[in-house]
């Protein structure tokens, strides 16, 4: 259902010192990802990620949408901004992940859009 959390990415500076802590504290297992040092989070009770090289970064809770182009243009029109298609990827990795975009809402505040894959 549209507005569901879809996905939630944690960035981190060491994926495997995060493994680890996660994995002690919540029991956590992981399994590869898109990304080169990406990893898929298991036991986090919504699909998620985790990857690396993001010195303090905040955690990213992705909203699902049916439509990534008409959302997109939503946000624009309600006041909010597109930081990011990057997170697209390519037409493979988005047939078995489907497509994630980097969002804004009107007053600056991070999310993320998730259409799931077709």
């Amino acid at each position: 259902m549209p507005g569901e959390v879809a996905f939630v990415e944690l960035g981190v500076a060491d994926v495997t010192l995060a493994r680890t802590f996660y994995a002690g504290l919540f029991g956590w297992s992981f399994a590869p990802g898109p990304a080169q040092d990406g990893v898929m989070i298991s036991g986090l009770g919504v699909p998620g990620g985790l990857h690396g090289g993001d010195q303090g970064a905040r955690p990213v809770v992705f909203f699902l949408v049916e439509n990534m182009d008409a959302a997109l243009t939503k946000v624009q029109t309600l006041g909010g901004s597109v930081d990011s298609t990057a997170l697209d990827g390519d037409p493979g990795t988005q047939a078995r992940f489907g497509r994630f975009v980097l969002c804004r809402d009107d007053q600056g505040s991070r999310f993320g859009l998730h259409q799931p894959p077709i």
